[in-house]
């Protein structure tokens, strides 16, 4: 069985102007599909391919650079489309709100240190929100498309909020001003998502 890029759940230019529809465009079309692409490749004819995403990267070997790459972004990618919304921004709400206050003491110290993360994660990566085995939220960022699932990643969890601060997530509208985007994502944030995957995974 092989794996299928996922469709976007809106338009390219619904998220605009915190995202513009050019840069959603490539990054789904081109880099998304180029990772289910080489994702499928790395994994044809072996006992990966009939396993779920997670699986796989839950018990990687992180030395199969293919399937650690191009399976990071294939999940990383598909997280990340979900956890944003043109209805987005505001506030959590309910159990993820309160999960939120006792981990950080609140909501904007939570930004923060997420937006932190976002902007001093050196070269590409991403930044994250998980819940890790003990159901407490933790703060972590991972280089190229490395995610807490994977073995050996600070957060030993579940991730239910990423973003992607690779320069292909934003070059086009905001060049090199990564805080600048960083701070436009807060816009679009679906938190009825995150606060779903908070459920699932807590």
């Amino acid at each position: 069985m092989s794996f299928e890029l996922p469709k976007l759940p809106y338009a390219f230019d619904a998220l605009e102007p915190n995202i513009d529809a050019k840069t959603m465009e490539i990054h789904h079309d081109k880099h998304h599909k180029g990772y289910t692409d080489n994702l499928n490749k790395a994994i044809e004819g072996t006992d990966l391919e009939k396993k779920s995403i997670e699986d796989i990267l839950k018990n990687l070997d992180m030395e199969n650079k293919a399937v650690r790459n191009n399976g990071g972004g294939f999940f990383n990618h598909s997280l990340f489309w979900k956890v944003m919304s043109p209805n987005g921004g505001g506030k959590p709400s309910g159990d993820l709100a309160k999960a939120i206050d006792e981990a950080f003491g609140s909501f904007d110290a939570f930004k923060e240190k997420f937006s932190t993360a976002a902007k001093t994660q050196f070269g590409s990566g991403w930044a994250w929100l998980c819940v890790n085995k003990g159901g407490k939220l933790e703060i972590s960022a991972t280089p190229n498309q490395d995610n807490p699932l994977m073995p050996g990643t600070k957060c030993d969890g579940y991730p239910i909020l990423g973003l992607d601060v690779w320069e292909h997530a934003y070059y086009l509208k905001y060049q090199n001003k990564r805080p600048d985007y960083v701070e436009a994502f807060w816009n679009v944030v679906n938190w009825d998502e995150v606060a779903s995957n908070y459920a699932k995974h807590k």
